[in-house]
């Protein structure tokens, strides 16, 4: 077994869309994964399509915001599959409107799950990457970090997840650890499924009339993400850190 197969990753909000992608191609890499999100029973689905695969993959409950679930989730994860070495901080919210429609409490739940719950999940795993003198963490950003009508909360949470990653990426080096950012653009979700209904379309047609503005001319998928994520998680990449890569089908002006 290499190196590489004996890695843990842990992804969290891995019960569906991107996170759920990034799960199992981590795991058809040879990684053991932690499937993560707030309803550990929603990761049947997840946990299952790896496992059928010939995957070793458990379900977490864990809300990410929560710093005493936080800390549980990693040490369960570090005594069931080994000190994870692997972070894919995906986890995220909507809760879009304009600003002057804007609760605090939406302010607050996008900037606690985004943020606050990145910033614990590395927090707790990062000592097991030190130990081991290796590791990565990847942060899930957005093309939304650039600015989106609608989004203030959560543009800014994204924008903060890039300030966030450079300085891991200062902090945990020379430690062996890397942090990158992986920022999509127009990928079909759930949350995007929502956003189109906030603005009062069709799926279909939000999908459609998006693909006409990206410069490959169609829109993402989760799996399209999941790829980007895995490049940074590789033994490999151990020079790249502090990065930001846009997954939008072409640049943004």
């Amino acid at each position: 077994m290499s190196t590489t197969e004996q890695r843990v990753a842990v992804v969290t909000g891995a019960a569906r869309g991107i996170g759920a992608a990034t799960a199992v191609r981590l795991a058809a890499e040879g990684r053991a994964v932690a499937v993560i999100d707030l309803d550990e029973a929603a990761c049947k689905d997840t946990v299952e399509k790896i496992t059928s695969a010939g995957g070793n993959a458990i379900a977490v409950g864990c809300d990410v915001s929560d710093e005493a679930q936080v800390e549980a989730a990693v040490t369960r994860i570090a005594e069931e599959l080994g000190a994870p070495t692997i972070l894919v901080n995906n986890a995220g919210v909507l809760r879009d409107n304009l600003l002057f429609k804007m609760s605090a409490s939406d302010w607050d739940t996008v900037m606690s799950v985004h943020l606050r719950g990145a910033f614990l999940m590395t927090r707790a795993v990062q000592k097991y990457m030190v130990d081991a003198k290796f590791g990565r963490v990847v942060n899930l950003s957005s093309s939304s970090a650039l600015g989106n009508r609608g989004q203030a909360n959560y543009s800014a949470a994204k924008a903060g997840l890039q300030g966030f990653t450079k300085t891991l990426a200062h902090e945990l080096g020379k430690f062996g650890v890397t942090a990158n950012a992986v920022a999509p653009g127009f990928i079909v979700t759930d949350m995007t499924a929502a956003t189109a209904e906030r603005v009062g379309m069709g799926f279909e047609e939000f999908q459609a009339a998006a693909a006409t503005q990206i410069p490959v001319q169609r829109v993402g998928r989760p799996d399209d993400v999941a790829g980007a994520i895995a490049f940074f998680t590789g033994d490999d990449t151990g020079f790249v850190s502090g990065q930001v890569l846009y997954v939008a089908g072409g640049p943004l002006d």
